[in-house]
C-alpha cells in the first residue's frame, strides 16, 4: 500500500463546484492532509468568474479563502491537466458525456453522478464497504478505446444505498448471507440538491414518493455487497450477489429534514437460528473496514456507532458526529415478520456523496491506482 508523504500534496480538480455536493466537496477538503483544490469547473454560465461570485454559498462553513477567489473553469479536461485527481458534482442530466471526456484525457474520475453506476466495468464503491472492486480498474483502461494508462471512472452510491449498505455488510461478514431486506426510508431535502423540494410541498407533509431512488437502492445494493467474478479467460465482473440471492425492497420518503437521511431496516438472515439482538449490535460496533487500516485520513474512526438510548439515532442529533464520514445505527430488536430490525442514520452530502468520493480516491491512492 502507497501512503502518501508528509508535506505532499495532490492537486485536485472539483466538477459541479456551484452545486450542493460540490460546496460540500470544498468544505472537506479544506482541511485535508493531502489534497489540494487546484481547479474549479461548472456551468458556461459561472465559467469565468470568481467562485465567491459565481456560487450561491449555503453551507454554514464560510467560503475557505484558498478557494474564494479561484476562477471558475469550464468542464473541459484541459483546463485540469494539472490536477491527480477530479472530484464530480456534477448532476446527472450532464455528467456522463463530461465525465468520460475527463477520463478520456486520462483523469481519475470520483463521481457522484448515477450515469456510469449500472456499467460493468465501472465499480460503484462505498469505501467503507467494497473497495476490493477497485481491481476492475486495470479491466476499464484495457477496454476502453484506445486503452488508457491513467483515466478511470469511480462511482459512489446513492446516498441512501450507502447508509443501509455499510450495516448490511458488517452483518454478512459477522452472519453469513442476508436473505431479504426491507427499507423505509425519510429522507432530507438536501437530497435533492438546491433549491430542492418545494416549500409548499414539504413542510407540514411527508411526500412518499421520489423518482427512481427505490429501483436504485435494490439495484445497488446487489453490485456493492457482491463480489468479483474472474471468467476461465480472465475477465472480471461482479457478481450481483448472486451466489447467495438477495432480495431487497425499498420504500422512499421525502421529509422535512434539512439534512440526514432515516432508514428503517428489516432482515432475514439464511442461516438458522438468527443472531440475537446483542449480537448483531456486537457486530456493528467491532465492524472495521479496511479503509482507517490503510490510513485512509478521510475515514471514521468507527464505521458504525451503535446507540443504546431508544431514540436515537436522530438527525439534528448524530448526522454531524465524525464530521458525517460514519453512520449511526440504534433500536436493534428482533423483528417478528423477519430476524433482526433497526434505525440507520447516514449523512446524505457527507458520507452519502462527497466524503465517499474522497475516500475512494484515498483508496485508489494507496493501491497505486492514481500516480501521485
Amino acid at each position: 500500500m502507497y501512503t502518501v508523504p508528509e508535506g505532499q500534496k495532490v492537486n485536485v480538480g472539483v466538477l459541479g463546484a456551484t452545486g450542493t455536493v460540490g460546496q460540500r466537496f470544498i468544505v472537506l477538503l479544506e482541511s485535508h492532509s493531502y489534497f489540494v483544490v487546484h481547479t474549479l469547473g461548472a456551468s458556461a454560465r459561472s465559467a469565468g468568474k470568481p467562485y465567491s461570485q459565481a456560487t450561491n454559498w449555503k453551507q454554514s462553513e464560510p467560503i475557505p479563502s484558498g478557494v474564494r477567489d479561484l476562477v471558475i473553469q469550464p468542464c473541459e479536461p484541459a483546463q485540469f491537466k494539472d490536477c491527480s485527481v477530479i472530484f464530480s458534482g456534477l448532476d446527472a442530466d450532464v455528467a456522463g458525456d463530461i465525465e468520460a471526456a475527463f477520463r478520456s484525457a486520462e483523469l481519475a474520475v470520483f463521481s457522484n453522478a448515477k450515469s456510469y453506476r449500472r456499467d460493468p466495468n465501472v465499480p460503484l464503491i462505498v469505501p467503507l464497504v467494497n473497495p476490493f472492486h477497485l481491481n476492475i480498474i486495470p479491466q476499464q483502461q484495457q477496454l476502453h478505446k484506445p486503452p488508457l494508462k491513467k483515466g478511470f471512472i469511480v462511482t459512489n452510491a446513492n446516498c441512501s444505498t450507502t447508509g443501509v449498505v455499510i450495516p448490511l455488510n458488517a452483518l454478512e461478514r459477522a452472519f453469513g448471507p442476508i436473505e431479504s431486506c426491507i427499507i423505509t426510508t425519510l429522507q432530507a431535502v438536501s437530497g435533492a440538491g438546491y433549491p430542492g423540494v418545494p416549500s409548499l410541498d414539504i413542510f407540514d407533509n411527508v411526500v412518499p414518493y421520489i423518482s427512481g431512488e427505490e429501483e436504485k437502492m435494490e439495484w445497488e445494493a446487489l453490485k456493492i455487497l457482491g463480489g468479483l467474478d474472474k471468467s476461465d479467460s480472465g475477465v472480471l465482473s461482479f457478481d450481483m450477489h448472486a451466489h447467495t440471492p438477495l432480495r431487497v425492497s425499498a420504500s422512499c420518503t421525502r421529509v422535512p429534514v434539512l439534512e440526514g437521511h432515516t432508514e428503517s431496516v428489516s432482515v432475514r438472515f439464511s442461516r438458522r437460528p438468527a443472531p440475537s439482538p446483542q449480537q448483531v449490535r456486537e457486530a456493528l460496533a467491532s465492524y472495521t473496514p479496511l479503509a482507517p487500516t490503510v490510513g485512509c485520513p478521510s475515514a471514521p474512526r468507527h464505521a458504525i456507532w451503535v446507540h443504546e438510548e431508544p431514540d436515537r439515532p436522530q438527525p439534528r442529533l448524530d448526522r454531524g458526529f465524525q464530521r458525517g464520514a460514519g453512520v449511526s445505527v440504534g433500536r436493534v430488536r428482533q423483528c417478528p415478520v423477519l430476524d433482526i430490525k433497526f434505525i440507520v442514520l447516514v449523512n446524505n452530502v457527507n458520507i452519502g456523496a462527497a466524503t465517499s468520493s474522497i475516500i475512494n480516491a484515498e483508496m485508489a491512492i494507496s493501491k497505486g491506482l492514481v500516480a501521485v
